[in-house]
């Protein structure tokens, strides 16, 4: 039987893979992959923003095989310096002041959920539990991160939710203004919202959360699971902004292709959970922490943050330059962008595809880029070409 076959004979279905169209990777290099057949692909997807540094990038792979053959698992009831050196390269290049470490999105997220409740009941009563998110929002899949997304679709099927949770409006302050009362405990938003559809946060709105927070002794917390490490042009993508949150999650693009996750919180924030308060068997893995180590090494070079900023920039107006009528708008921060079009986003990511570029639709009608941060001008008017022969075949 083929690898296709046992797939939908062994794996649950959950990611609707389809055997005539969903391709079967063999491996990767750089900002390219290739397929059993061996034809080679511009890979824009970079495995949902976690390969910014490239497929099996040279520094990551080796960091991996150095750890992996000295010591791969511990658990928690033990140091590993490879744990301890990644806390404090967060810390030192954030607004934290300690890290806890876990193994995905949802699960730091998760732990950012449990700290702003118990922080709350410490500051503001027993009843302040409710945590305000964003429509059109994603924060995980686990049953607390689901219910903090604010998009119904997402909570079908799994009701009841958990309770404690409210939605404003992404870029509204007044939305979020309205919504807190004496139950509220914290406020959690990306400052890019990714599968929403690639939506920056205004300046105004990141600082007013920041402003109402402090006012009524919330935390703010920012989700940088996708938006994070780098991907904007900056470590954080708050830091366009100047708006440091108390509490910050992290997790896809720091492992270098590993899991992890991490959960960074500053000041009395960072105090909120103590020993039996949370935990993690795998969280801070000397493996996937000294990956992790390679990854924000490579991240924080010289001139690597100024570079995506400056490439955002260009593919951005490249792709502004598409002769297309049904283009709705392109947005998006450093290499994060969405072009929205008029028209079957799923039919032209196909159509790319078939072209040689991997890219992914979102919405039914948002094309989303999130190339490899080592991604350069002429793969980027490369991929631009592909998507406008694309674009031209469905007009």
């Amino acid at each position: 039987m083929t690898v296709k076959s046992l797939e939908k004979q062994y794996i649950i279905n959950t990611y609707n893979r389809q055997p005539e169209a969903t391709l079967l990777l063999k491996r990767g290099e750089g900002v390219y992959v290739w397929d059993e057949s061996g034809n080679r692909y511009l890979d824009f997807v970079s495995g949902l923003a976690v390969n910014n540094l490239g497929h099996c990038h040279p520094a990551v792979v080796e960091a991996i095989n150095c750890q992996a053959q000295k010591l791969m698992h511990t658990s928690n009831l033990y140091y590993t310096e490879p744990q301890v050196r990644l806390a404090e390269a967060l810390v030192t290049h954030s607004s934290a002041n300690k890290v806890f470490f876990c193994n995905s999105g949802a699960e730091a997220n998760e732990a950012a959920i449990k700290l702003a409740r118990k922080f709350g009941k410490q500051n503001r009563g027993e009843g302040a539990y409710e945590i305000i998110t964003a429509e059109r929002s994603f924060h995980g899949r686990t049953l607390a991160a689901v219910t903090a997304t604010g998009q119904p679709k997402y909570h079908q099927g799994f009701e009841p939710m958990v309770s404690g949770f409210r939605y404003g409006k992404f870029n509204d302050l007044k939305s979020f203004e309205t919504l807190i009362n004496e139950n509220t405990c914290a406020i959690l938003v990306e400052p890019v919202q990714g599968e929403g559809g690639i939506y920056p946060a205004t300046q105004e709105f990141l600082a007013g959360l920041r402003k109402l927070c402090d006012e009524h002794k919330l935390l703010l917390m920012f989700d940088e699971v996708q938006c994070g490490v780098g991907r904007t042009g900056k470590f954080l993508a708050c830091e366009h902004y100047g708006v440091e949150p108390d509490v910050y999650t992290l997790a896809k693009a720091l492992g270098g292709g590993l899991p992890i996750g991490a959960m960074g919180a500053r000041g009395n924030a960072a105090d909120v959970l103590v020993p039996g308060d949370h935990a993690s068997t795998f969280g801070g893995n000397p493996v996937t922490c000294a990956a992790a180590n390679a990854v924000l090494q490579a991240i924080l070079a010289d001139q690597f943050l100024p570079r995506v900023e400056q490439l955002g920039h260009y593919f951005t107006e490249k792709l502004r330059e598409l002769d297309y009528p049904g283009i709705v708008e392109v947005r998006g921060l450093g290499l994060m962008i969405g072009l929205e079009i008029n028209g079957d986003g799923a039919a032209v990511a196909k159509a790319c595809q078939e072209k040689g570029l991997l890219i992914n639709c979102i919405g039914g009608k948002i094309l989303r880029f999130i190339p490899p941060l080592v991604v350069d001008e002429e793969q980027i008017d490369a991929a631009v070409t592909v998507v406008q022969q694309a674009l031209s075949a469905l007009n």
